[in-house]
């Protein structure tokens, strides 16, 4: 028997109807067989400001919560200025802060991302891969998965209706899933 594992969605995305949010919402239904994905939304998260982060605002403190009780993370990214969006970058900082106390060290993660463009979400994409390294968080490289003219992939009540975009993001979970599960039985053998 496998165990069930606890993925949290992350939108970098604070917009309702946004593409981003409706990919994590197709993961759901993507899903291996045991793992739930619960979606975290960043709204209300404040501004990070390194003089109140010994004593963060609740919105802070819900999401280092989820962070800590999740056993991998999913964040779907759209692309603003070739980067990644200030409420992402935002949420990043203050869950890492303070100093040796970041929710995200050694968590498993993954990235995906949806855009009207052709590009799909690629640039912030790897930005935000570069926040990976200092985070301490084992990142799946394969398969990328950039929704390009989202558009034209998500039907107008938000279901992801393109096969490739779909084929990808059920790769892309079962590797985070597998990922995951080998880095557990690792820290077990230890």
């Amino acid at each position: 028997m496998t165990e069930s594992l606890k993925f949290l969605g992350i939108s970098g995305s604070l917009r309702r109807a946004s593409f981003n949010r409706a990919a994590l919402q197709a993961a759901q239904h993507l899903l291996p067989a045991d793992v739930t994905l619960e979606i975290f939304d960043l709204e209300g998260v404040p501004l990070f400001n390194q003089d109140h982060e010994s004593e963060p605002a609740p919105a802070v403190i819900r999401l280092k919560q989820k962070i800590r009780e999740a056993d991998a993370i999913l964040i779907a990214t759209p692309e603003y200025n070739y980067s990644i969006p200030g409420v992402l970058k935002n949420a990043i900082d203050a869950a890492s802060r303070p100093y040796g106390e970041s929710a995200w060290a050694g968590k498993p993660v993954a990235v995906m991302g949806a855009s009207p463009g052709q590009f799909g979400s690629a640039r912030a994409q790897y930005h935000l891969r570069l926040c990976f390294i200092t985070l301490n968080m084992p990142c799946v490289n394969q398969p990328e998965v950039m929704i390009s003219h989202a558009d034209k992939a998500f039907a107008a009540d938000g279901s992801l209706t393109d096969p490739k975009s779909q084929q990808l993001l059920g790769q892309l979970l079962e590797n985070l899933a597998t990922l995951t599960r080998q880095l557990k039985l690792s820290k077990n053998n230890d």
